[in-house]
């Protein structure tokens, strides 16, 4: 049996301590954030924590993220703290900005995937700090969805992917901004950027200056994860994703050929795209800018997957802002199948 909380009309703390107490008693709460929603457990728990691999189907060297409620939590979570991570959370947090940082020893090894750093964030959603305060525990939460599936930004995905195998979930209406939070390794020097997120790298180096980025980001496979994204499949619905990037016309031109390529062959077709009109069998218009996108995509790849397509074809966008978020996840769902035109 899985509770739903309806919160999506106003904050209610009488209904935030029944969740509250799942997570004091090692249960798992599917929550909102403003990027995706969290399935959230006890990180100081490994029991509650080996319940959200098991949920998800996550692999245990892929490490979770704890969720905070106040800066002093950290120095609960986090052996050091350097200077650049209380300049930026004095900047960014609460928001979509994730620190990596040498662990103390009560962090439980399963939380951080086996490495000796743990990632922390602080999140811009009130029924998320509500839930870390009332629970009065650091809640690690990955995306609620099925691992490697695309990540969920409403309630009804989590529905769709959980219910009856979690004991909570929080509705919270859709997520503001649909990508998950921006990862950043303070433990190097520059610091590196993990994963791209919710808050754009442009927005960051205006504050510490010229941030590393890590291989992983454009796609190189790495052995060890030191964030999650980083080296499995992820994002991914059950039909194949190609993506096509290069010049707005000559990407439309490519599509419509794949298009009637595929159903020459017998395959459904849907399109995302960033404007414009495609003759597929399903066809869904992410936005006009990347924000937008990034809000739709992974609730279009959802769509896409309930309406039995067998190929998706996606229009790539250009990789500042947002868009490189979006770019990654959408190489990443691919399988890194994409179709550059020159």
């Amino acid at each position: 049996m899985t509770i739903i909380i309806n919160m999506k009309e106003s904050l209610n703390l009488r209904k935030i301590r029944i969740a509250a107490r799942f997570i004091k008693e090692g249960k798992l709460v599917a929550f909102p954030t403003e990027t995706v929603y969290g399935l959230g457990g006890d990180a100081l728990n490994e029991n509650s924590v080996k319940k959200i691999f098991l949920t998800k189907g996550r692999p245990a060297d892929n490490p979770l993220i704890v969720h905070i409620a106040s800066f002093e939590q950290l120095y609960e979570l986090a052996s050091t703290i350097p200077k650049e991570a209380k300049i930026l959370a004095k900047r960014f947090w609460p928001g979509p900005l994730t620190f990596v940082l040498p662990k103390r020893d009560e962090v439980p090894s399963i939380t951080t995937g086996g490495l000796d750093t743990v990632a922390v964030r602080m999140p811009a959603n009130e029924i998320a700090l509500s839930l870390i305060k009332l629970s009065k525990k650091p809640i690690a939460a990955p995306s609620a969805n099925i691992s490697g599936k695309p990540s969920p930004t409403s309630a009804e995905h989590v529905v769709d992917d959980f219910y009856g195998k979690i004991e909570c979930i929080i509705d919270g209406g859709e997520t503001e901004i649909g990508v998950e939070s921006t990862v950043l390794d303070l433990t190097s020097k520059p610091p590196t950027l993990l994963r791209p997120g919710g808050l754009p790298l442009e927005e960051i180096e205006r504050v510490i200056g010229k941030i590393k980025i890590h291989p992983a980001v454009k796609g190189r496979i790495v052995d060890v994860a030191r964030a999650p994204g980083m080296k499995y499949r992820h994002y991914a619905p059950s039909a194949q994703v190609i993506v096509i990037e290069g010049k707005k016309d000559r990407v439309h031109e490519k599509i419509v050929e794949l298009i009637d390529k595929y159903h020459c062959e017998g395959l459904k077709v849907g399109v995302m795209a960033t404007g414009g009109f495609y003759d597929a069998d399903a066809f869904i218009d992410l936005g006009r800018n990347s924000e937008e996108v990034a809000r739709n995509l992974f609730k279009a790849l959802r769509e896409l997957d309930k309406k039995g397509v067998d190929i998706i074809l996606a229009e790539g966008i250009e990789e500042k802002g947002l868009g490189l978020a979006v770019m990654n996840r959408l190489k990443k769902a691919a399988g890194y199948r994409t179709i550059l035109l020159r």
